[in-house]
């Protein structure tokens, strides 16, 4: 596999970890305005909120109102809904990217947990849908059908949402693809702290690649979020990190020197064999 080519100048970016109101679509957006402003004014150009942030990851809500929690793509993947607005408003003031969690509904009738990305332009879409549904969530949405890269200006980004990242392929996808880094909106449970910590930065160490973790925190019983976004940097150490309790935006840059460094002394991208051990020896102890 060989690397893509490093971007020519760093990237300001922001975790966030926060708490929405399950089922107001609306008022969860103005939320993500304002941190999305909030990040802006920190120097941030890409902004990563938790997932399904819009309808807020409240299962029971979700199973109950899926005409108020959802939003509907058009066959081209945009979505048009005012409830955006304030949200669209912010990222095309700021000139900043955002990604940020919805429930979507497609013109085909799949339900799907996704990354909305809204442009420069304040142009909103369902960029991708979640492959890896964990738990429960298989019970109302439909897993998505395909990888995808975000591109800002000449970084690529792949996108994951939470499970996602717990499968080592999934983020291997993206920097085959030439990611330089990979965003993560996820709602991690209390009491998962570990896993958390463990699952991104490796996800960042195995490919020498940034990842940029935001998560759900707090939250309404049952489902307690524990907070921990991050920043990794191409070696799984973090840039910034929140606290397991409370709203926060965390900022970082992605510098590509640091990129190009690491992959140069780190070849593993390079390196990877074709058979990385699938023929295998059965031996006898």
């Amino acid at each position: 596999m060989t690397p893509p080519a490093t971007p020519a100048a760093p990237l300001t970016v922001a975790a966030v970890q926060a708490d929405p109101v399950p089922g107001d679509v609306a008022g969860n957006a103005t939320t993500a305005a304002r941190l999305t402003g909030r990040a802006v004014a920190e120097g941030a150009r890409v902004v990563v909120l938790p997932e399904l942030f819009l309808p807020a990851y409240h299962l029971p809500t979700l199973a109950a109102d899926p005409a108020g929690t959802d939003l509907a793509a058009a066959g081209d993947g945009t979505v048009d809904d005012a409830r955006l607005d304030p949200l669209r408003a912010a990222a095309r003031d700021g000139a900043a990217v955002v990604v940020v969690g919805a429930a979507v509904r497609h013109p085909d009738g799949r339900r799907t947990v996704s990354a909305l990305v809204v442009d420069r332009s304040g142009v909103a879409r369902a960029a991708y849908d979640k492959q890896q549904l964990w738990g429960d969530e298989r019970e109302l949405f439909q897993p998505g059908r395909r990888g995808a890269t975000l591109l800002v200006d000449d970084w690529r980004f792949g996108l994951g949402i939470c499970y996602d990242g717990c499968f080592p392929e999934h983020a291997r996808a993206a920097a085959a693809d030439g990611a330089h880094g990979y965003l993560c909106p996820s709602g991690y449970l209390t009491g998962s702290a570990h896993r958390r910590d463990l699952y991104y930065a490796a996800r960042a160490l195995d490919n020498t690649m940034f990842v940029v973790f935001a998560n759900a925190v707090d939250g309404v019983d049952p489902w307690r979020f524990n907070g921990g976004a991050a920043v990794y940097d191409p070696q799984g150490r973090p840039l910034a990190r929140g606290a397991d309790t409370g709203e926060d935006v965390l900022v970082a840059v992605l510098d590509p020197a640091v990129l190009a460094d690491t992959r140069a002394e780190h070849s593993m991208l390079a390196d990877l064999p074709a058979d990385a051990g699938a023929t295998r020896a059965a031996l006898r102890g």
